[in-house]
């Protein structure tokens, strides 16, 4: 099972970020966290690394049903998305698949949360 969807967008790097942020507003995420792994890592150990930045969704909603359903399930979230600079001009954006990630928790309630946000990630990141 993989553990994320992914897609490459004809979108230039700046611009595929705000398209996947709006898209995931559309579907009812927020983007709680930004982080630009490039420019952090080219400030904290001086590596040139391609342009990627991990996105911290969360569906407010869904992110409450799971914290009910399992106290501790904060600590496998939000839901992170990238947006890398692929070779070429090519930008990849991938989605986490959390019934991949929550695999190893045995509770069927979250499962049930998990499964659906699944599908509303996979939606977002196949119709970019």
């Amino acid at each position: 099972m993989s553990y994320y969807f992914s897609k490459s967008v004809d979108d230039d790097f700046d611009a595929a970020i705000e398209r996947v942020t709006a898209a995931l507003g559309a579907a009812g995420f927020g983007v709680l966290t930004t982080i630009d792994v490039s420019g952090t890592l080219k400030k904290k150990i001086d590596v040139d690394f391609e342009r990627y930045t991990i996105l911290g969704a969360c569906n407010p909603g869904y992110a409450h049903k799971a914290l009910t359903a399992e106290p501790k399930i904060g600590l496998m979230l939000p839901c992170n998305v990238i947006v890398r600079q692929a070779e070429g001009e090519k930008v990849e954006v991938s989605a986490v698949d959390p019934v991949a990630s929550m695999m190893a928790i045995k509770n069927d309630e979250l499962g049930g949360v998990a499964t659906t946000v699944r599908s509303m990630l996979k939606d977002v990141i196949e119709n970019l």
